[in-house]
Parts: structure tokens; C-alpha cells; sequence
């Protein structure tokens, strides 16, 4: 069994443009956006990175705003639903913060004891706050959400799954255990893991997802440092998972594979952070371009790139 998993490190989504998602991230939610660079694979597309006040693992979550990205389908095979984990007794707060910004789909529910409001992103995105009292995180509150009632980071993700056997089976074996079962959501965690240690599984029987913008891309989970990422790594392996080389993602190192139920899954590395190329105070201000990209700047930043107000 693998040993080395804290959490989750971050969750990343697509979206249909930038400006509308960075503003639903930090003027809507209160996060701080930590780092403005763009997808290693298409750079002409921004990648977004939004969390605490130095993009702690566990608290990042990052979208690839791909310009006019048609509406994905919701369905299974995905991660459905976004937890952030806020404090007890906020959830009112954050209905009537909500709804000045006109968030849609919010609903209040109880769900394992925990009172939660769900809602929707600008593309559809299915997220959730979740009300705990005992997450010791600090929050970002700069962009005017007050400390009693700001996210704190990641509470879970909610797999949506037509059989969920072999994906829990890959949990167990990931060190997550089974915590408790309510209607046809299976829930675990990693026993002194981050706070960000929640997974959720939901077996409906429905189509598959068809991913597009609001759907999340995949999700990641946190390890030390690089050498216990290759431990994972030859444990999936050996296990008869096909896992990627590690790649180089300029402020983590990163592996994925894809899970029984469809999901795609990454390790990442909590080294070397986000501070590698912008100190904590102006983390996320400059555009930051992996070094195989930086001699496209001029043109990324004349031709693809629309500016971002904040």
C-alpha cells in the first residue's frame, strides 16, 4: 500500500475565458490568484492559479481558460463537485455574498453532519462549501472575504462513478480509508493526511461526461518532495497502472495515470512552490512563461493573450 499521499495539491478545470474566471475566483470566492502562466501544451491558452497567500497544497485551484470553450456535459467518469472548506457557522454569509454576485444553482443540504451550500461556477463548474470547525489554515482575505468566513482550501472532490469498486480499491491502496457511507456516496480519507483530505465517491448510472469548459480536468494529490513521488510511482506501476514520466511543471513536479473509473489522477510534488520565480508579496501579478515558451512572450502577449483586469 502506498504510504506517501497527503491530500489533494490542487484541482484543475477548464473554463471559456479568463477574465470572467479570475474575477468568480478572487472578487466572487476572496482567493488570491498565486500565478498567471500558461498551458505547457497549448501556450496561447492562460493557465490560472488561484489559493491561500502562498498557493499552500491543498488550497490551488488552477483552470485552463481555453477562449469560447463550448459547455461541458455533465456525466460520469469525473470529478463532479468541488468542496472548499469554510467555518462553521458562514454558510449564511456566504448565500447572501453569493447571491450579489448572481451565482447560480446555490442550495443548502446536510451531507455526513456537515452543513454545505452548493452552487455553480460561471461555466457550470459544480462546487460546494462545506463548514468545518476544526481546519487551522490560513486564509487569504485581501480580496475583501473576512477571516471568519474565507476558504480555507480544499474540503473534498466528489468522484461521479457508474462502478465505483475499482476506483475505491485504488483509493484503499493510495493509504485513503473508508469513512462512512450515506445513500450512494462512499466517503474516505487520508488518516493524518492535510486538511485537504477527502474523497467522495458517487455511483449513479448515467452517460459519460463529454469534458468541456466547467468540467474539472483532473485532480492531483500531494507528496513531500520528488523522491517520494517515485516511490508512488513504482508502486502504480508494479501495480499494473500505465503512469507517466515525471514532468517538470516549473512549480511542482507531476506524474498522472488514469483511475478505474475514468478520472484522471496526478501526484505532485509540495516542491518547490510557487515562490520559485515571484516572491510570497507579488505571487501571481507578472505573467510567468515555462522557459521552452519564453520566446514566444511577445507574441502570447500581442496576439493570444487578452489582459486580465483585476
Amino acid at each position: 500500500m502506498i504510504n506517501q499521499i497527503n491530500g489533494l495539491h490542487h484541482v484543475t478545470s477548464i473554463a471559456s475565458e479568463a477574465q470572467s474566471n479570475n474575477d468568480f475566483f478572487t472578487k466572487t470566492l476572496g482567493l488570491r490568484r498565486i500565478k498567471k502562466t500558461v498551458n505547457f501544451d497549448a501556450p496561447e491558452v492562460y493557465h490560472l492559479y488561484y489559493g491561500d497567500e502562498a498557493g499552500t497544497p491543498g488550497t490551488v485551484m488552477t483552470y485552463f481558460p481555453f477562449p469560447n470553450a463550448r459547455r461541458g456535459r455533465p456525466g460520469t467518469g469525473e470529478v463532479g463537485i468541488t468542496g472548499f472548506a469554510v467555518p462553521n457557522g458562514s454558510l449564511p454569509y456566504w448565500q447572501e455574498r453569493l447571491a450579489t454576485f448572481d451565482v447560480k444553482n446555490m442550495q443548502t443540504e446536510t451531507t455526513f453532519g456537515e452543513s454545505r451550500l452548493r452552487f455553480d461556477g460561471p461555466d457550470g463548474d459544480g462546487f460546494v462549501l462545506v463548514e468545518t470547525d476544526d481546519d487551522a489554515r490560513d486564509p487569504w482575505t485581501n480580496n475583501g472575504v473576512p477571516a471568519d468566513a474565507a476558504i480555507r482550501g480544499f474540503h473534498s472532490a466528489d468522484m461521479r462513478l457508474r462502478d465505483a469498486g475499482g476506483s475505491a480499491e485504488l483509493l484503499k491502496y493510495m493509504g485513503y480509508e473508508e469513512m462512512d457511507r450515506q445513500d450512494n456516496v462512499t466517503r474516505f480519507h487520508v488518516p493524518n493526511g492535510n486538511e485537504a483530505n477527502v474523497i467522495d465517491i458517487t455511483q449513479v448510472n448515467a452517460p459519460s461526461a463529454d469534458q468541456g469548459a466547467g468540467s474539472v480536468h483532473h485532480i492531483a494529490f500531494s507528496v513531500d518532495n520528488r523522491e517520494k513521488q517515485l516511490e508512488v510511482r513504482k508502486a502504480l506501476m508494479d501495480t499494473g497502472y500505465q503512469v507517466t514520466p515525471v514532468i517538470d511543471r516549473d512549480y511542482f513536479y507531476a506524474i498522472y495515470f488514469r483511475t478505474p473509473g475514468g478520472v484522471l489522477f496526478e501526484v505532485a510534488t509540495n516542491e518547490p512552490g510557487f515562490d520559485r520565480d515571484e516572491d510570497t508579496a507579488h505571487l501571481g501579478e507578472a505573467l510567468k512563461l515555462p522557459s521552452q515558451h519564453e520566446h514566444l512572450r511577445q507574441a502570447l502577449e500581442e496576439k493570444y493573450l487578452e489582459p486580465i483586469v483585476d
